[in-house]
């Protein structure tokens, strides 16, 4: 049985040129994915009646589905839906439940006139099914042609949400026969990409083609997810937990997690398991490892706080590091780390401390210290410990490679590691 397919279009000129970045390809692909469907392209166009056009012939060739957002506002630039009843030689229409959707947030809730404007959005060609938009004014619109379904949406992204989840994909379930996909991740730390890849190379020449391994690395970790499609349900997950138990074996020495979570998380959910807790010392992050800590909910139960010591005076002041260390060996350096997690652990009261300091870039080098260089130091009641990095990003990559190798250090350290 071959798999359902489908292509998302969106339009607009703001996504072309960046102005707007595109969540709603990803949720809608996501949404795609879990029952099943296979997304073959994702494609932005922009205002322009030929390249929409161009862009949903060619989707028509080769998937069951095309899914477009955007472009349905009451605004001039505001071109698919005319498009559309064109496209599929209709022509438009009052439909009387959106406008009457359309008179009640305009007139009851908002407490302003219904323009003529505001009216036409209630207009559909004749050739579509409507799909109630219960969050906005903009309805949906399924068109029908060749055994293909084409969806039309509102690219407001909570609209859009609503409608993929309340109107589409059941639509889609009713029509389409779907597969299982399924999915297993790990995340891995303390090896690249590459060596990981000549790691697991022997195990990956055994999977069947049914599952698939992906590499996704990110700020200093790699995650690693076998996915696996199936029209039986039962047999492609027994498959999947084979292989993925295999996996975890060869990568063991870096294995962090063999769930599809953060190293934040898993050092989160560490710590509350343990009662315990951690403080943070921050120079060359700015406070972004303690924003990584405490973005989850449940954080308050492990996280105390957090000093930004960009000037030294700070680092002297709340997190004894000594003038001398500064004056002789610098901020950046393997004694002003291990004093300021040994500080912050021992001031805030916690299990835990964290520290780091160095030079993120793009400036403030010397010839004994270059761009990217980071100490970071761990302590607890019984140790500190401290490694060096060198880092070769941009100023913003740095900061987020170690903030996660910090993060990190410190799960070492709970589980004695190091």
């Amino acid at each position: 049985m071959n798999r359902t397919q489908a292509t998302i279009i969106t339009i607009g000129d703001e996504l072309l040129i960046g102005q707007v970045i595109d969540t709603n390809s990803a949720y809608i692909a996501q949404a795609l994915n879990h029952i099943g469907v296979k997304v073959t392209n994702r494609i932005a166009v922009g205002d322009d009646k030929k390249s929409i056009n161009d862009a949903l012939d060619a989707a028509s060739l080769n998937n069951d589905i095309i899914i477009l957002t955007g472009g349905l506002g009451p605004t001039a630039d505001d071109i698919t839906k005319p498009l559309l009843n064109e496209y599929f030689k209709g022509k438009m229409v009052i439909h009387q439940p959106t406008l009457e959707h359309i008179t009640n947030i305009f007139v009851n809730i908002h407490k302003r006139p219904m323009i003529e404007r505001n009216r036409k959005q209630a207009e559909v060609p004749d050739v579509c099914e409507v799909l109630f938009n219960e969050t906005g004014t903009a309805p949906g619109m399924l068109f029908k042609k060749d055994k293909n379904f084409y969806f039309s949406l509102p690219g407001v992204p909570h609209e859009m949400r609503w409608l993929i989840d309340n109107q589409v994909i059941p639509v889609i379930k009713q029509n389409f026969q779907s597969h299982t996909i399924g999915h297993r991740t790990l995340l891995t730390a303390g090896i690249g990409e590459s060596f990981l890849a000549e790691l697991i190379n022997d195990f990956e020449t055994t999977l069947p083609e049914a599952i698939k391994l992906a590499y996704l690395p990110n700020f200093g970790v790699v995650r690693l997810r076998l996915t696996g499609t199936s029209a039986d349900e039962k047999e492609i997950n027994h498959a999947l937990d084979a292989h993925f138990e295999k996996l975890k074996k060869v990568v063991a020495d870096y294995l962090v997690t063999d769930a599809d979570d953060p190293m934040e998380v898993v050092v989160g959910n560490l710590l509350k398991s343990r009662n315990q807790t951690v403080a943070t010392a921050e120079s060359c992050t700015g406070g972004y490892i303690g924003h990584l800590l405490s973005k989850h909910a449940g954080s308050s139960q492990f996280y105390t706080g957090g000093v930004i010591s960009y000037d030294n005076r700070i680092k002297t002041e709340f997190l004894d590091v000594s003038t001398e260390i500064l004056h002789t060996v610098g901020a950046v350096s393997q004694q002003a780390v291990e004093q300021m997690a040994l500080a912050v652990r021992k001031n805030m009261n916690t299990d835990y401390g964290v520290s780091v300091s160095g030079i993120m870039g793009p400036s403030g080098q010397t010839n004994e210290k270059p761009l990217g260089m980071v100490w970071i130091g761990v302590a607890n009641k019984e140790k500190v410990y401290s490694k060096v990095f060198y880092l070769r990003f941009d100023r913003i990559r740095n900061i987020e490679v170690t903030a996660n190798q910090a993060i990190n250090l410190l799960r070492l350290l709970i589980i004695n590691k190091i």
